[in-house]
């Protein structure tokens, strides 16, 4: 039976509390949302904190507002709220799809924004106990110096497997973080292409909410945006691949503008700005969409790469790229995502 380790638990009561805690009780100290990855970390040892700082007692971390044209959502604000907001379901639609697949609805209760943005990267040489990774002789993850995915690799190839980062991206998100000074940054900078550091906040910085800006919907401008996941079953499982899709169409249907984002590929989410740029120009109305979508899919299995580290055999992940593509900027399309589940 896997059973948690001793440690500390601190409940503070504001952000500055919080963060002097973290600084007091130095690198053996995490901070605590949901729970629902870092506790299975612990279990598994595949992680290590002796001090968890909850910050679930912290009223400013949650919550959605409008604010300057922004959509300001709390760090801790649950993943299921997030689905379900109206606000979030009609004007940022793809987070709101993204969020609704993750995990299931209990797990969505508890997991939250930020905890998920946050999730720490996943391997299937890596998420297992403790007796089964040393019988390898541990990995670059943790505890080793090999990596078993990559033969002679020197840098850990663990998957980010965060449904609402690609989402998030392609809306072009930036984040506040509290540390010494408080600062905001664009999403894309919170990662690094290194799996066993996958973030780059300092270990005493908080996420506060994350900021998006809304798009301006009119007679002239329409914005359409879809989540794909693919994973094996409807529910629980991480993706084997996802892929987010925003698209601005003017007034004769033609797309103006578009952005996608891909996760479970690598240690980062990635942006796919050639691949998106395939779809500038395309008229949507007519058979060129299908011809842009088929070269849009050729490209992007041509620049993605998956890896035998999560599971999922790559080659078949590979194959599916398209396929996911192609559904997911139709659903965009037809305002019909998120596409989940079934992965024939």
């Amino acid at each position: 039976m896997l059973r948690l380790p001793p440690f500390e638990l601190l409940r503070p009561s504001s952000l500055e509390e919080a963060r002097s805690l973290l600084v007091e009780h130095g690198p053996g100290a995490r901070p605590l949302a949901g729970g629902t990855d870092l506790l299975v970390n612990l279990k598994l040892g595949s992680t290590e904190a002796q001090t968890l700082v909850s910050l679930a007692a912290i009223p400013e971390l949650c919550g959605i507002r409008e604010e300057a044209g922004e959509l300001v959502i709390g760090a801790m604000t649950p993943l299921a709220q997030v689905a379900a907001s109206e606000v979030v379901r009609s004007r940022i639609p793809v987070l709101a799809q993204a969020a609704s697949v993750v995990a299931s609805p209990q797990l969505r209760a508890m997991g939250t924004l930020g905890g998920n943005l946050l999730l720490d990267t996943r391997c299937q040489w890596i998420n297992q106990s403790h007796f089964w990774r040393a019988a390898l002789g541990f990995c670059l993850k943790k505890d080793g110096s090999k990596c078993h995915v990559v033969e002679k690799g020197k840098r850990c190839v663990a998957a980010a497997s965060n449904d609402t980062a690609p989402a998030l991206l392609v809306l072009g998100a930036r984040l506040v973080v509290l540390g010494a000074q408080e600062r905001s940054m664009p999403l894309a900078e919170l990662y690094s292409s290194d799996g066993a550091q996958h973030l780059t906040l300092a270990a005493d910085e908080l996420l506060v909410e994350v900021r998006v800006p809304l798009p301006e919907q009119s007679a002239r401008s329409t914005q359409h945006s879809a989540y794909g996941k693919l994973r094996r079953r409807a529910s629980i499982d991480f993706p084997l691949l996802g892929l987010a899709a925003n698209l601005e169409l003017d007034e004769s249907k033609t797309v103006r503008a578009a952005s996608l984002a891909a996760v479970a590929l690598s240690a980062q989410p990635l942006s796919l700005p050639k691949v998106a740029a395939a779809l500038l120009g395309v008229e949507t109305s007519g058979a060129q969409l299908e011809r842009a979508i088929v070269a849009a899919g050729a490209l992007a299995q041509r620049r993605l790469k998956p890896l035998d580290n999560i599971p999922g055999d790559a080659w078949w992940r590979r194959e599916m790229v398209p396929v996911l593509l192609g559904r997911t900027l139709r659903a965009a399309l037809s305002d019909t995502g998120p596409v989940n589940g079934d992965p024939q």
